[in-house]
């Protein structure tokens, strides 16, 4: 979407975005190299996934800047919880001059259960996350800032040159997303599925509608969980732990929305939450891999992107990829050529 359009991005005639999210479950070396296939492969966006039992996104980050030329990259996505504000735009910042004005800054609410384990009580996520690029965009711009809001920021200044740094909002819920369409630059939307992405562009154009003039262009993306390799049942496999994830975040509209039975989803709620990652990705359905991810061969994950950028301005290629990561993100690539090429 753009120009405050709620029209896609592939029908106002603008080329799509391909993104591709990178887990630092990996040596940062070994990501870079990842960033560097991407950007040879033709994608536009590479993202540094953020989990507090990983690779710190920022340091990986700054590896993916050095090793590649053009695609830009960002944190996706950061929560403004585990991390003061002020902080996040401080790194972003940081991503932004290693990599000659290349950065963009995800950020979101952050997934509830894993900040729990954090003992981090996850309130008021809307106003938080609004605050926080709020605060950052004024940093950015050199300006010496104090907020008393729902964090605190007293005379915070950046030592830095003035930036802009695109802000994209990861959002799954109505009011994420409308925020973001009124405030953001862009929206990285937890969906896979067209049913979901069709439900988020109604929402995104109530968002949209209240969209200040002067706030300029708005993309959305889909950040949508992927696994594509040359067999079907090796891709729907490496599927099971991130469908788990979702799964076990995924509100019950969501569910209602997928006839996802309300006790199989229980289960796999249940088991992580008791730490029973085994167990969990075992009580994963066929049914739940096919609303929560696109998974499957080139040809069928071609498919499956060509039905959601009906929906949105592009995709990001979320995890787990595919079981071989160099394989899948050459079969992205083809997938997302196949899908978007007249």
């Amino acid at each position: 979407m753009s120009d405050g359009e709620p029209d896609s991005g592939l029908e106002s005639g603008a080329d799509p975005t391909w993104g591709i999210e990178l887990t630092p479950e990996h040596p940062p070396n070994r990501i870079a190299d990842l960033a560097a296939l991407a950007e040879d492969e033709g994608f536009d966006l590479a993202l540094s996934s953020s989990h507090y039992f990983n690779r710190d996104p920022f340091v990986v980050l700054s590896r993916m800047a050095a090793a590649t030329d053009e695609i830009r990259l960002g944190p996706g996505v950061v929560n403004p919880y585990e991390t003061h504000p002020v902080k996040l735009a401080a790194q972003t910042a940081t991503i932004d001059e290693v990599s000659d004005g290349r950065a963009v800054f995800g950020v979101g609410a952050g997934d509830r259960s894993a900040l729990a384990n954090l003992g981090v009580d996850r309130d008021r996520p809307l106003r938080r996350v609004l605050e926080t690029f709020d605060v950052a965009r004024d940093l950015w711009a050199g300006e010496t800032v104090t907020h008393e809001g729902t964090f605190t920021a007293r005379d915070a200044s950046l030592n830095l040159d003035e930036r802009e740094i695109p802000v994209y909002v990861g959002a799954q819920g109505p009011h994420m997303l409308r925020m973001s369409a009124k405030h953001a630059d862009g929206v990285l939307i937890n969906a896979a599925h067209p049913r979901d992405l069709e439900w988020a562009a109604g929402e995104l154009e109530r968002g949209l509608a209240e969209r200040p003039e002067d706030r300029g262009a708005f993309e959305s993306l889909a950040f949508a969980s992927v696994s594509v390799a040359g067999a079907e049942d090796d891709a729907r496999e490496a599927a099971r732990p991130p469908v788990a994830f979702i799964v076990g975040g995924a509100a019950e509209p969501v569910l209602e929305r997928h006839d996802i039975d309300r006790d199989a989803a229980g289960a796999v709620s249940e088991a992580l939450e008791q730490g029973d990652l085994g167990e969990a990705f075992d009580r994963v359905t066929p049914a739940m891999i096919d609303a929560f991810c696109i998974a499957g061969t080139t040809e069928t994950v071609a498919e499956r992107f060509e039905a959601a950028v009906e929906y949105v301005d592009g995709i990001v290629v979320g995890s787990p990829l595919g079981p071989d990561l160099e394989d899948a993100i050459e079969r992205a690539s083809e997938a997302l050529t196949r899908a978007t090429t007249d």
